[in-house]
């Protein structure tokens, strides 16, 4: 991967913020051309860098108003078996964010339903009817202090090794 330099910082603080501003913006945001722009933001994409680009809805302007995390854990870690699960959380179009975790739980959940009825059967389908689970708890959240997926966009500091001290003999 080719390393990010300040101005590639700068436009993806930029792009982060609002992912529709035009090309040429941005170039004059950080004092390069539109087509520099381009050609910066297509090698961050190709590299893996940038993601995708997308609008953040509203939940519950889109009739999910309630947020729920769910925390697993796994009967067993048969790596077949932590696979279909994976692809199950995948495919549920309510669960908006699922990783696998050390400690006592192994997946964390967060979904968006329309409320504890559409939850309630959720659960007995991706919980339930896996012969995988052993347990589950869930959190309904209250209040949502704070949301986002930004990733903060600092500097990467290359780690120098250091040549080990050999005492004198």
């Amino acid at each position: 991967m080719t390393p990010l330099d300040a101005l590639d910082l700068r436009l993806l603080e930029l792009i982060q913020a609002d992912s529709r501003m035009p090309q040429s913006e941005l170039g004059e945001r950080v004092h390069l051309s539109t087509a520099a722009v381009n050609r910066r933001l297509k090698r961050m994409r190709d590299e893996g860098v940038i993601q995708r680009y997308g609008a953040v809805l509203s939940p519950a302007a889109l009739g999910h108003p309630l947020t729920i995390v769910a925390e697993v854990e796994t009967e067993s870690e048969q790596i077949d078996l932590l696979d279909a699960m994976k692809r199950s959380f995948k495919a549920c179009p309510q669960v908006q964010q699922c990783y696998y975790v050390t400690g006592e739980w192994d997946f964390i959940l967060v979904f968006v339903v329309r409320d504890m009825a559409q939850y309630t059967a959720l659960t007995r389908q991706l919980f339930f009817q896996s012969n995988n689970v052993k347990r589950f708890r869930t959190l309904v959240t209250m209040d949502a202090v704070k949301l986002g997926l930004d990733v903060p966009v600092v500097p990467v500091v290359p780690v120098v090794p250091v040549a080990p001290v050999v005492p004198a003999a």
